[in-house]
């Protein structure tokens, strides 16, 4: 069960439920998301077209998305409703909570490493990076993309903050972005060649690739988490070899595209 929370769901949203008992006047379901939580689904909100049998449309053991029509902490379950969803929020939702899933099992990874299981987990911290980050999978992202110190500094327990780090820069890769643009690079130089070489060799890196597309001509490509990183990796870097090449009396122009 992926845990979204300890407290309700709220009225409209939409929730990821397993049916375990299916009657003739409508099924109940447990809240994948909140733990001890139930829903009840009348068969009114079945379908939007006549429902002849219920088990037609729903059967014990389904996973279902439903949007939540009421709470009833009182009676201890949620009135939910089958048809008044979009099937394209129904993939999203299910979508969704399958990060989670994969979230959850990280979590469980993070309070192995400190001798604690997953209860202990969201006690001490799942349950507090929800609300920061809005969901488990959230805090993992950013660990992965800035270190440990976005946890510490959003107040999360450094132990945890490192567990949680080292498992998601194990198992999430970053976003990354790919852009290109051109150099032609000329030289009057004895050395020309390895000049524009030793020019070129200057900017590449694990995130700059170079390639020939014939002389005087340079691709240059920039991966990075994102656009703006990467327009400014790909001018420093392209400004660089032309500096370069520059000193040793030639010229150097960029172009973002070609003709």
């Amino acid at each position: 069960m992926v845990r979204k929370s300890h407290k309700w769901p709220k009225e409209g949203e939409l929730i990821v439920a397993t049916v375990y008992k299916v009657l003739n006047y409508g099924a109940f379901a447990k809240l994948e998301e909140y733990p001890d939580k139930e829903a009840f689904i009348h068969i009114s909100e079945v379908s939007a077209g006549w429902v002849k049998n219920i088990r037609g449309h729903v059967r014990e053991n389904q996973k279902v998305v439903a949007r939540v029509l009421r709470v009833n902490p009182k009676k201890g379950h949620v009135d939910c409703s089958l048809k008044r969803i979009r099937e394209d929020q129904r993939t999203k939702k299910i979508q969704q909570w399958k990060i989670e899933q994969k979230a959850e099992k990280f979590l469980e990874l993070a309070a192995k490493s400190l001798d604690k299981d997953l209860d202990t987990a969201y006690e001490e911290v799942g349950y507090e990076i929800m609300d920061i980050f809005g969901d488990i999978y959230g805090a993992f992202e950013n660990s992965a993309e800035e270190g440990e110190s976005v946890l510490v500094d959003e107040g999360i327990n450094e132990d945890w903050a490192k567990a949680i780090t080292d498992i998601a820069t194990k198992n999430i890769v970053p976003p990354e972005v790919q852009i290109t643009g051109y150099i032609d690079l000329q030289t009057y130089a004895p050395n020309g060649v390895e000049v524009i070489k030793k020019a070129l060799k200057a900017i590449e890196n694990n995130d700059i690739q170079v390639q020939s597309v014939g002389a005087p001509r340079y691709r240059v490509t920039v991966k990075s988490p994102d656009y703006i990183e990467a327009e400014k990796s790909l001018k420093d870097s392209t400004q660089k070899a032309i500096k370069l090449i520059e000193k040793s009396k030639g010229r150097g122009e960029f172009l973002r595209e070609l003709e």
